[in-house]
């Protein structure tokens, strides 16, 4: 099994940063980390992934704004987030990604208002 634990979410100012943090236990594999998010009445769609090796993908909506990076040591991924705009405002959900299953975090929430 594998938990998630998420962290770093919360309200700021349309321009903004604010940096997501991931931090998953246990021992099985993944091929790749990454954030999604989410809003009432949406489906969750992909904002950012990026695999063991190295590699990532970003939804363009976000790109040129955001980073995702990992530390497979510690196995941790983070979202730097820059220039938030209203509509990044959502719930965002860490993914862990193993052969046999996806996994989720709870969730934390991004308000990005002024």
């Amino acid at each position: 099994q594998v938990q998630l634990v998420e962290s770093g979410g919360g309200l700021v100012q349309p321009g903004g940063s604010l940096r997501l943090s991931c931090a998953a236990s246990g021992s099985i594999f993944s091929i790749a980390m990454g954030w999604y998010r989410q809003t009432p009445g949406k489906q969750r769609e992909m904002v950012a992934t990026i695999t063991s090796g190295g590699s990532t993908n970003y939804a363009d909506s976000v790109k040129g704004r955001f980073t995702i990076s990992r530390d497979n040591a510690k196995n941790t991924v983070s979202l730097q987030m820059n220039s938030l705009k209203p509509e990044d405002t959502a719930v965002y959900y860490c993914n862990y990604r193993s052969v046999a299953r996806n996994y989720w975090g709870q969730g934390t929430q991004v308000t990005v208002s002024s």
